[in-house]
C-alpha cells in the first residue's frame, strides 16, 4: 500500500513540476502564444505549484514510523 501511495505522490508532483514549469515560461514571456504570456500573475501560480509539487516530494519520501 506504501508502494502504491508513494507512486502516486510522486506521479503528481512530476505532473505539477511541468505544469509549474511551463506557467512560470509563459508568465515571463520566455515561451509566447497563450493568453498567460508576460502576465507575471501566472509565474507567480507556476510558483505555487511547484512549492507544492515539492510537499508532495517531501511527504511521499519522509520517513514512516513502523508499527512494531
Amino acid at each position: 500500500m506504501a508502494f502504491v501511495r508513494r507512486s502516486l505522490l510522486i506521479g503528481l508532483s512530476l505532473i505539477l513540476d511541468l505544469i509549474g514549469i511551463v506557467f512560470i515560461f509563459q508568465g515571463v514571456g520566455m515561451l509566447p502564444g497563450s493568453f498567460m504570456t508576460g502576465e507575471i500573475v501566472w509565474a507567480a501560480v507556476g510558483g505555487v505549484l511547484l512549492f507544492v509539487s515539492a510537499l508532495l516530494l517531501w511527504s511521499a519520501y519522509k520517513p514512516t514510523v513502523s508499527k512494531s
